[in-house]
């Protein structure tokens, strides 16, 4: 069974969205990402260097996200699972992309892909 590495709730500004005033204004996406993997080495040496850099990714997906402007949060999503998989090939991801606040009666709206 692998462990899990998260980021939970990363928000970010983006353009995003099929309408005329979405491609217009930047709006707020939620990520969440799972990058599945075997921690024991990790653990076991107390080293970084044996673990996934949770801050170098999150960079990594901000100044992506920032800079893109999809628009479907299926693109989005898969655009980061590239991002990330880059630098990650071997493991599993799960990558949650979500618009708060886009649809009236709904806290948000969005995808899950896994790769």
């Amino acid at each position: 069974m692998d462990d899990v590495m998260y980021i939970k709730d990363l928000r970010v500004q983006t353009i995003i969205g099929l309408y005329d005033w979405e491609r217009k204004v930047r709006q707020e996406v939620s990520i969440d990402i799972d990058i599945f993997f075997d921690n024991k080495a990790a653990s076991a040496k107390d080293s970084v260097n044996d673990t996934i850099d949770y801050k170098k990714i999150t960079k990594a997906v901000i100044s992506h996200v920032e800079k893109s402007s999809f628009k479907l949060q299926e693109s989005l999503a898969e655009s980061i699972a590239v991002l990330i998989k880059r630098d990650h090939p071997n493991n599993s991801i799960r990558i949650r992309v979500s618009k708060p606040g886009a649809l009236r009666n709904a806290k948000d709206v969005g995808i899950i892909i896994e790769r």
